[in-house]
Protein backbone atom coordinates (compact mmCIF):
# COMPACT_ATOMS: atom_id res chain seq x y z
CA UNK A 1 0.00 0.00 0.00
CA UNK A 2 1.29 3.36 -1.15
CA UNK A 3 0.09 6.29 1.51
CA UNK A 4 -0.27 10.08 0.32
CA UNK A 5 -0.71 12.69 3.15
CA UNK A 6 -2.59 16.32 2.11
CA UNK A 7 -1.17 18.85 4.24
CA UNK A 8 -2.07 22.78 4.58
CA UNK A 9 -1.51 24.33 7.77
CA UNK A 10 -3.82 27.25 5.83
CA UNK A 11 -8.00 26.13 6.35
CA UNK A 12 -9.58 26.58 2.79
CA UNK A 13 -6.60 25.27 0.43
CA UNK A 14 -8.92 22.06 -0.31
CA UNK A 15 -7.44 19.41 1.25
CA UNK A 16 -10.27 17.54 1.48
CA UNK A 17 -11.45 17.84 -2.13
CA UNK A 18 -7.87 16.68 -3.09
CA UNK A 19 -8.24 13.78 -1.38
CA UNK A 20 -11.92 12.42 -2.12
CA UNK A 21 -11.38 13.32 -5.77
CA UNK A 22 -8.25 11.43 -5.51
CA UNK A 23 -9.55 8.49 -3.90
CA UNK A 24 -12.23 8.23 -6.46
CA UNK A 25 -10.15 8.72 -9.54
CA UNK A 26 -7.84 5.85 -7.70
CA UNK A 27 -10.94 3.62 -7.72
CA UNK A 28 -12.01 4.44 -11.34
CA UNK A 29 -8.42 3.02 -12.22
CA UNK A 30 -8.97 -0.33 -10.62
CA UNK A 31 -7.15 0.33 -7.13
CA UNK A 32 -8.55 0.29 -3.78
CA UNK A 33 -8.38 3.61 -2.04
CA UNK A 34 -9.31 4.77 1.78
CA UNK A 35 -8.95 7.72 2.49
CA UNK A 36 -8.31 8.61 6.77
CA UNK A 37 -9.55 11.68 7.93
CA UNK A 38 -7.92 13.43 10.73
CA UNK A 39 -9.79 16.69 10.71
CA UNK A 40 -11.98 17.17 13.82
CA UNK A 41 -14.23 18.37 11.20
CA UNK A 42 -14.69 15.15 9.80
CA UNK A 43 -15.74 16.80 6.27
CA UNK A 44 -14.48 13.91 4.18
CA UNK A 45 -16.36 11.57 6.76
CA UNK A 46 -19.54 13.62 6.07
CA UNK A 47 -19.15 13.85 2.31
CA UNK A 48 -18.86 9.19 2.76
CA UNK A 49 -22.40 9.66 4.89
CA UNK A 50 -24.16 11.54 1.67
CA UNK A 51 -22.50 9.14 -0.63
CA UNK A 52 -24.34 5.84 -2.42
CA UNK A 53 -21.32 3.95 -3.41
CA UNK A 54 -20.02 1.70 -0.47
CA UNK A 55 -16.24 2.68 -1.95
CA UNK A 56 -13.67 4.81 -1.78
CA UNK A 57 -13.76 3.09 2.28
CA UNK A 58 -13.34 6.66 4.35
CA UNK A 59 -12.40 6.72 7.93
CA UNK A 60 -12.57 9.27 10.47
CA UNK A 61 -10.00 9.24 13.17
CA UNK A 62 -8.57 11.70 15.95
CA UNK A 63 -4.52 11.20 14.72
CA UNK A 64 -2.94 9.00 18.07
CA UNK A 65 -4.84 6.24 15.53
CA UNK A 66 -3.05 7.14 12.98
CA UNK A 67 -0.98 3.72 12.23
CA UNK A 68 -3.44 1.70 13.65
CA UNK A 69 -6.15 3.39 10.85
CA UNK A 70 -2.93 3.00 8.29
CA UNK A 71 -2.73 -1.47 9.29
CA UNK A 72 -6.53 -1.74 9.09
CA UNK A 73 -6.23 -0.68 5.26
CA UNK A 74 -3.17 -2.20 4.59
CA UNK A 75 -5.07 -5.76 6.34
CA UNK A 76 -8.57 -4.40 4.07
CA UNK A 77 -6.22 -4.53 0.89
CA UNK A 78 -5.94 -1.04 0.12
CA UNK A 79 -3.73 0.25 -2.25
CA UNK A 80 -3.49 3.92 -1.90
CA UNK A 81 -4.31 5.55 1.41
CA UNK A 82 -5.25 9.70 1.52
CA UNK A 83 -4.59 11.36 4.99
CA UNK A 84 -6.21 14.42 4.90
CA UNK A 85 -4.71 15.95 7.89
CA UNK A 86 -6.28 18.80 9.87
CA UNK A 87 -5.22 22.52 9.40
CA UNK A 88 -3.72 24.71 12.26
CA UNK A 89 -2.14 21.29 13.68
CA UNK A 90 1.41 21.15 13.37
CA UNK A 91 1.64 17.87 15.58
CA UNK A 92 -0.78 16.22 13.40
CA UNK A 93 0.46 17.04 10.10
CA UNK A 94 3.80 16.03 10.85
CA UNK A 95 2.24 12.77 11.90
CA UNK A 96 0.86 12.20 8.64
CA UNK A 97 3.95 13.60 6.93
CA UNK A 98 6.69 10.92 8.91
CA UNK A 99 3.45 8.14 7.21
CA UNK A 100 3.51 8.99 3.99
CA UNK A 101 5.17 7.84 0.95
CA UNK A 102 4.53 11.08 -0.61
CA UNK A 103 3.29 14.77 0.51
CA UNK A 104 0.67 17.21 -1.33
CA UNK A 105 0.42 20.51 -0.37
CA UNK A 106 -3.23 21.86 -2.26
CA UNK A 107 -2.55 25.87 -1.99
CA UNK A 108 -5.25 28.39 -3.91
CA UNK A 109 -2.77 30.48 -6.17
CA UNK A 110 -3.12 34.13 -4.89
CA UNK A 111 0.12 35.50 -3.12
CA UNK A 112 -0.98 35.29 0.16
CA UNK A 113 -1.65 31.47 -0.02
CA UNK A 114 1.38 30.98 -1.41
CA UNK A 115 3.27 32.72 0.59
CA UNK A 116 1.19 30.57 3.76
CA UNK A 117 2.62 27.59 2.81
CA UNK A 118 5.33 27.75 4.76
CA UNK A 119 4.40 25.71 8.16
CA UNK A 120 3.74 23.43 5.91
CA UNK A 121 6.87 23.17 3.75
CA UNK A 122 8.84 22.94 7.13
CA UNK A 123 6.76 19.93 8.38
CA UNK A 124 7.25 18.82 5.07
CA UNK A 125 11.22 18.98 5.38
CA UNK A 126 11.20 17.53 9.50
CA UNK A 127 9.55 14.28 7.84
CA UNK A 128 12.18 14.16 4.51
CA UNK A 129 9.68 12.87 2.28
CA UNK A 130 9.16 13.55 -1.52
CA UNK A 131 6.61 16.93 -1.73
CA UNK A 132 4.50 18.70 -4.14
CA UNK A 133 2.36 21.65 -4.14
CA UNK A 134 -0.75 21.28 -5.83
CA UNK A 135 -2.48 24.41 -7.45
CA UNK A 136 -6.24 24.27 -6.71
CA UNK A 137 -8.76 26.61 -8.05
CA UNK A 138 -6.60 27.52 -10.81
CA UNK A 139 -7.92 30.11 -13.42
CA UNK A 140 -8.18 29.07 -16.47
CA UNK A 141 -5.34 30.49 -19.18
CA UNK A 142 -3.25 32.21 -16.88
CA UNK A 143 0.55 31.78 -17.85
CA UNK A 144 1.71 33.84 -15.67
CA UNK A 145 0.02 32.83 -12.43
CA UNK A 146 1.57 29.89 -12.76
CA UNK A 147 4.42 31.19 -13.51
CA UNK A 148 4.52 33.29 -10.29
CA UNK A 149 3.46 30.50 -8.24
CA UNK A 150 6.13 28.21 -9.49
CA UNK A 151 8.57 30.92 -8.11
CA UNK A 152 6.89 31.58 -4.74
CA UNK A 153 6.97 27.75 -4.00
CA UNK A 154 10.37 27.45 -5.11
CA UNK A 155 11.83 30.12 -2.78
CA UNK A 156 10.49 26.98 0.11
CA UNK A 157 12.34 24.31 -2.41
CA UNK A 158 9.74 22.74 -3.14
CA UNK A 159 7.68 22.21 -6.72
CA UNK A 160 4.54 22.48 -8.44
CA UNK A 161 3.11 19.66 -9.52
CA UNK A 162 2.97 19.77 -13.58
CA UNK A 163 -0.95 19.22 -13.14
CA UNK A 164 -3.56 21.72 -11.24
CA UNK A 165 -7.35 21.80 -10.22
CA UNK A 166 -8.90 24.75 -12.52
CA UNK A 167 -11.54 26.43 -11.00
CA UNK A 168 -14.75 24.49 -11.90
CA UNK A 169 -17.55 24.69 -10.53
CA UNK A 170 -18.72 21.01 -10.62
CA UNK A 171 -16.24 20.27 -7.58
CA UNK A 172 -18.74 22.39 -5.40
CA UNK A 173 -21.72 20.94 -7.03
CA UNK A 174 -20.35 17.44 -6.94
CA UNK A 175 -19.15 17.13 -3.63
CA UNK A 176 -22.71 18.45 -1.92
CA UNK A 177 -24.54 14.76 -3.61
CA UNK A 178 -21.68 12.44 -2.24
CA UNK A 179 -20.13 12.39 -5.48
CA UNK A 180 -16.58 13.99 -7.27
CA UNK A 181 -16.81 16.15 -10.24
CA UNK A 182 -15.45 13.20 -12.46
CA UNK A 183 -18.85 11.13 -11.10
CA UNK A 184 -20.65 14.26 -11.85
CA UNK A 185 -19.76 15.27 -15.32
CA UNK A 186 -18.34 12.07 -17.00
CA UNK A 187 -16.89 13.92 -19.45
CA UNK A 188 -16.27 17.25 -18.06
CA UNK A 189 -13.12 19.37 -17.71
CA UNK A 190 -13.03 18.82 -13.88
CA UNK A 191 -13.05 15.18 -14.43
CA UNK A 192 -10.23 15.14 -17.01
CA UNK A 193 -8.33 17.65 -14.68
CA UNK A 194 -8.86 14.74 -11.51
CA UNK A 195 -7.83 12.05 -14.07
CA UNK A 196 -4.55 14.18 -14.93
CA UNK A 197 -2.82 14.32 -11.57
CA UNK A 198 -4.10 10.93 -10.50
CA UNK A 199 -1.82 9.66 -13.60
CA UNK A 200 0.83 11.75 -11.98
CA UNK A 201 0.44 10.72 -9.07
CA UNK A 202 0.30 7.13 -9.67
CA UNK A 203 3.42 7.46 -11.56
CA UNK A 204 5.46 9.72 -8.87
CA UNK A 205 4.76 6.67 -6.19
CA UNK A 206 5.80 3.99 -8.61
Amino acid sequence: MQTVAILSQKGGSGKTTLALHLAVAAEKAGQLAAVIDLDPQASAAGWKDSRAAETPVVVSVPSTRLPQALQAARTGGADLALIDSAPHAGDVALAAAEAADLILIPCRPGILDLRAIAPTARIAKLAGKRTFVVLNAMPNRAPNILADARAAVAVHGLEVAPFSLQQRAAYGHALTTGQTAQEYEPNGKAGQDVTELYEWLRRELN
